[in-house]
Protein backbone atom coordinates (compact mmCIF):
# COMPACT_ATOMS: atom_id res chain seq x y z
CA UNK A 1 0.00 0.00 0.00
CA UNK A 2 1.18 3.74 -0.49
CA UNK A 3 3.32 4.97 2.20
CA UNK A 4 2.35 8.24 4.34
CA UNK A 5 3.80 11.49 2.69
CA UNK A 6 5.84 13.69 4.84
CA UNK A 7 3.55 16.13 4.49
CA UNK A 8 0.87 14.47 5.82
CA UNK A 9 2.76 12.71 8.30
CA UNK A 10 3.63 16.49 9.72
CA UNK A 11 0.03 16.99 9.83
CA UNK A 12 -1.17 14.47 11.68
CA UNK A 13 1.67 13.83 13.83
CA UNK A 14 2.71 17.60 14.85
CA UNK A 15 4.97 16.36 18.31
CA UNK A 16 6.62 13.34 16.81
CA UNK A 17 4.97 11.08 18.40
CA UNK A 18 1.27 9.36 17.62
CA UNK A 19 -0.94 10.55 20.77
CA UNK A 20 -3.74 7.93 20.63
CA UNK A 21 -6.61 8.68 22.90
CA UNK A 22 -7.75 5.19 24.18
CA UNK A 23 -11.46 5.22 25.30
CA UNK A 24 -11.76 2.67 28.10
CA UNK A 25 -15.56 3.25 28.70
CA UNK A 26 -15.97 0.24 26.27
CA UNK A 27 -14.45 -2.71 27.67
CA UNK A 28 -15.01 -4.96 24.34
CA UNK A 29 -11.93 -3.00 22.78
CA UNK A 30 -9.95 -1.84 25.50
CA UNK A 31 -8.95 -2.78 29.52
CA UNK A 32 -6.58 -1.29 31.71
CA UNK A 33 -4.85 -3.33 34.45
CA UNK A 34 -6.01 -2.24 37.77
CA UNK A 35 -2.49 -2.38 39.62
CA UNK A 36 -0.20 -2.03 36.51
CA UNK A 37 -2.11 0.22 34.58
CA UNK A 38 -1.08 -1.50 31.78
CA UNK A 39 -3.41 -0.87 28.24
CA UNK A 40 -4.50 -4.00 26.47
CA UNK A 41 -7.09 -4.82 23.50
CA UNK A 42 -7.84 -4.65 20.10
CA UNK A 43 -7.65 -0.91 19.97
CA UNK A 44 -3.51 -0.65 21.64
CA UNK A 45 -2.72 -3.78 19.50
CA UNK A 46 -3.85 -1.49 16.01
CA UNK A 47 -2.62 1.74 17.61
CA UNK A 48 0.81 0.13 17.73
CA UNK A 49 0.73 -1.16 14.58
CA UNK A 50 -0.19 2.07 12.85
CA UNK A 51 2.99 3.68 14.66
CA UNK A 52 5.01 0.85 13.37
CA UNK A 53 4.08 1.32 10.31
CA UNK A 54 4.76 5.02 10.19
CA UNK A 55 8.11 4.62 12.37
CA UNK A 56 7.13 6.84 15.73
CA UNK A 57 6.87 6.11 18.83
CA UNK A 58 3.31 6.05 20.29
CA UNK A 59 1.77 7.54 23.41
CA UNK A 60 -1.44 5.66 24.82
CA UNK A 61 -3.60 8.53 26.68
CA UNK A 62 -6.62 6.51 28.52
CA UNK A 63 -10.28 8.27 28.76
CA UNK A 64 -13.11 7.06 30.94
CA UNK A 65 -15.34 7.96 28.53
CA UNK A 66 -16.17 7.93 24.51
CA UNK A 67 -17.10 12.13 25.27
CA UNK A 68 -14.25 12.53 27.25
CA UNK A 69 -11.59 10.98 24.30
CA UNK A 70 -13.46 13.12 21.49
CA UNK A 71 -13.06 16.21 23.53
CA UNK A 72 -9.11 15.74 23.20
CA UNK A 73 -9.59 15.54 19.85
CA UNK A 74 -11.04 18.54 19.54
CA UNK A 75 -8.89 19.91 21.64
CA UNK A 76 -5.90 18.87 19.69
CA UNK A 77 -4.00 17.02 22.57
CA UNK A 78 -4.35 13.67 21.00
CA UNK A 79 -3.79 12.66 17.05
CA UNK A 80 -6.29 9.21 16.64
CA UNK A 81 -9.42 7.91 18.24
CA UNK A 82 -11.25 4.74 18.26
CA UNK A 83 -14.67 5.46 18.56
CA UNK A 84 -17.95 4.92 17.20
CA UNK A 85 -18.76 6.49 14.04
CA UNK A 86 -21.47 9.61 14.86
CA UNK A 87 -22.66 11.61 12.31
CA UNK A 88 -22.35 14.41 15.60
CA UNK A 89 -19.37 13.78 16.11
CA UNK A 90 -18.75 13.78 12.47
CA UNK A 91 -18.87 17.98 12.60
CA UNK A 92 -14.84 17.60 14.07
CA UNK A 93 -13.70 14.24 13.57
CA UNK A 94 -13.21 12.33 9.99
CA UNK A 95 -13.70 8.88 10.14
CA UNK A 96 -12.04 5.74 8.53
CA UNK A 97 -14.60 2.70 7.62
CA UNK A 98 -15.20 0.24 10.30
CA UNK A 99 -13.09 -2.15 11.84
CA UNK A 100 -15.86 -3.91 14.44
CA UNK A 101 -19.59 -3.48 14.18
CA UNK A 102 -20.97 -3.84 18.15
CA UNK A 103 -24.56 -4.27 18.97
CA UNK A 104 -26.64 -1.72 21.27
CA UNK A 105 -29.05 -3.59 23.38
CA UNK A 106 -31.60 -2.96 26.60
CA UNK A 107 -31.78 -4.95 29.61
CA UNK A 108 -34.84 -4.81 31.93
CA UNK A 109 -35.63 -6.16 35.16
CA UNK A 110 -37.04 -9.88 35.31
CA UNK A 111 -40.85 -8.21 36.50
CA UNK A 112 -41.06 -5.73 33.70
CA UNK A 113 -44.12 -5.98 31.34
CA UNK A 114 -41.43 -4.93 28.22
CA UNK A 115 -40.85 -7.91 25.92
CA UNK A 116 -39.68 -6.37 22.33
CA UNK A 117 -37.46 -3.41 22.05
CA UNK A 118 -39.85 -1.86 19.99
CA UNK A 119 -42.28 -1.22 23.46
CA UNK A 120 -39.13 1.23 24.86
CA UNK A 121 -40.16 4.32 23.17
CA UNK A 122 -43.03 4.93 25.54
CA UNK A 123 -44.29 7.75 27.34
CA UNK A 124 -43.31 6.49 30.95
CA UNK A 125 -40.05 4.60 30.23
CA UNK A 126 -36.82 6.33 31.42
CA UNK A 127 -34.00 4.95 29.99
CA UNK A 128 -30.62 5.07 31.53
CA UNK A 129 -27.38 5.36 29.17
CA UNK A 130 -23.75 6.24 29.47
CA UNK A 131 -23.12 10.02 29.16
CA UNK A 132 -22.31 10.88 25.84
CA UNK A 133 -21.94 7.23 24.20
CA UNK A 134 -22.55 6.13 20.83
CA UNK A 135 -26.00 4.73 22.29
CA UNK A 136 -26.71 8.67 24.12
CA UNK A 137 -26.45 9.88 21.19
CA UNK A 138 -28.20 7.45 18.84
CA UNK A 139 -30.80 7.26 21.91
CA UNK A 140 -30.95 11.48 21.70
CA UNK A 141 -32.28 11.51 18.10
CA UNK A 142 -34.38 8.12 17.82
CA UNK A 143 -36.32 8.05 20.81
CA UNK A 144 -39.59 10.72 20.46
CA UNK A 145 -41.18 9.36 24.02
CA UNK A 146 -39.33 7.72 26.90
CA UNK A 147 -36.90 9.81 28.72
CA UNK A 148 -33.68 9.46 28.94
CA UNK A 149 -31.26 9.34 31.69
CA UNK A 150 -27.82 9.84 31.85
CA UNK A 151 -25.47 7.96 33.60
CA UNK A 152 -21.28 9.14 34.54
CA UNK A 153 -20.33 6.79 32.30
CA UNK A 154 -21.43 2.93 30.66
CA UNK A 155 -20.15 1.42 33.13
CA UNK A 156 -22.16 3.22 35.75
CA UNK A 157 -25.52 2.54 33.77
CA UNK A 158 -26.09 -0.97 35.62
CA UNK A 159 -25.39 0.22 39.13
CA UNK A 160 -27.34 3.40 38.82
CA UNK A 161 -30.05 1.30 36.71
CA UNK A 162 -30.13 -1.37 40.01
CA UNK A 163 -30.37 1.76 42.49
CA UNK A 164 -34.11 2.98 40.74
CA UNK A 165 -32.83 4.75 38.44
CA UNK A 166 -35.12 4.31 35.24
CA UNK A 167 -37.00 0.91 34.19
CA UNK A 168 -34.91 0.20 30.88
CA UNK A 169 -30.81 0.29 30.77
CA UNK A 170 -28.93 0.42 26.94
CA UNK A 171 -25.48 0.18 26.58
CA UNK A 172 -23.20 -2.29 24.98
CA UNK A 173 -25.16 -5.79 24.50
CA UNK A 174 -22.22 -7.94 26.34
CA UNK A 175 -21.50 -4.87 28.50
CA UNK A 176 -25.17 -5.28 30.08
CA UNK A 177 -24.70 -9.37 30.10
CA UNK A 178 -21.40 -9.19 32.22
CA UNK A 179 -22.88 -6.36 34.45
CA UNK A 180 -25.70 -8.16 34.85
CA UNK A 181 -24.30 -10.99 36.54
CA UNK A 182 -23.62 -9.27 40.04
CA UNK A 183 -27.11 -8.74 40.25
CA UNK A 184 -30.38 -11.05 40.53
CA UNK A 185 -33.37 -10.15 38.77
CA UNK A 186 -32.37 -9.04 34.92
CA UNK A 187 -33.55 -9.52 31.69
CA UNK A 188 -31.83 -8.48 28.33
CA UNK A 189 -34.58 -7.62 25.61
CA UNK A 190 -34.23 -9.86 22.60
CA UNK A 191 -32.32 -8.91 19.75
CA UNK A 192 -30.73 -5.44 19.54
CA UNK A 193 -31.55 -1.78 19.03
CA UNK A 194 -28.51 -0.63 16.69
CA UNK A 195 -25.11 -1.79 15.11
CA UNK A 196 -22.45 0.29 16.26
CA UNK A 197 -19.57 0.67 13.63
CA UNK A 198 -16.39 1.75 15.74
CA UNK A 199 -13.55 3.52 13.51
CA UNK A 200 -10.63 5.51 13.46
CA UNK A 201 -11.24 9.34 13.85
CA UNK A 202 -8.98 12.35 13.65
CA UNK A 203 -9.59 15.62 13.97
CA UNK A 204 -11.05 18.29 10.72
CA UNK A 205 -8.72 20.75 12.00
CA UNK A 206 -5.93 19.32 10.78
CA UNK A 207 -4.09 20.47 7.58
CA UNK A 208 -4.10 17.22 5.26
CA UNK A 209 -6.44 15.73 6.95
CA UNK A 210 -8.26 14.23 4.16
CA UNK A 211 -5.39 12.66 3.31
CA UNK A 212 -4.31 10.96 6.57
CA UNK A 213 -7.86 10.02 6.28
CA UNK A 214 -7.22 8.29 3.32
CA UNK A 215 -4.02 6.59 4.42
CA UNK A 216 -5.93 5.28 7.82
CA UNK A 217 -8.48 3.97 5.66
CA UNK A 218 -5.88 1.94 3.47
CA UNK A 219 -4.61 0.44 6.34
CA UNK A 220 -8.05 -0.70 8.08
CA UNK A 221 -8.95 -2.05 4.91
CA UNK A 222 -5.53 -4.22 5.19
CA UNK A 223 -5.86 -4.85 8.84
CA UNK A 224 -9.28 -6.35 7.77
CA UNK A 225 -8.25 -8.16 5.33
CA UNK A 226 -5.61 -9.56 6.78
CA UNK A 227 -6.60 -10.97 9.80
CA UNK A 228 -4.99 -8.49 12.10
CA UNK A 229 -8.22 -7.67 13.40
CA UNK A 230 -9.42 -11.00 13.75
CA UNK A 231 -6.95 -12.29 15.62
CA UNK A 232 -6.80 -9.66 17.63
CA UNK A 233 -10.29 -10.09 18.36
CA UNK A 234 -9.69 -13.58 19.54
CA UNK A 235 -6.63 -13.11 21.77
CA UNK A 236 -8.47 -10.88 23.96
CA UNK A 237 -11.66 -12.88 23.77
CA UNK A 238 -14.20 -10.48 22.23
CA UNK A 239 -18.27 -11.92 21.87
CA UNK A 240 -21.07 -10.45 20.49
CA UNK A 241 -18.59 -8.31 18.38
CA UNK A 242 -17.43 -8.78 14.03
CA UNK A 243 -15.28 -7.60 12.06
CA UNK A 244 -16.84 -5.00 10.46
CA UNK A 245 -17.47 -5.83 6.44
Amino acid sequence: MKMIDSATLSSFTPTGTLRVGINLGNPLLANEDAVSKKLTGVTIDIANEIGQRINLPVQLIPFKTASATVDGIKSGEIDLVFVAIDPVRGADISYTPAYIQIEGAYMVKAASPLKRNEEVDMTGNEIVVGKGSAYDLYLTREIKNATLLRATSSQAVVDDFMSGKGNVAAGVKQQLESDAKRYDGLRMLPGRFMVINQAIGIPKARANYEETTLYLSAVIAQLKQSGFVATSMQRHQIQGAKVAE
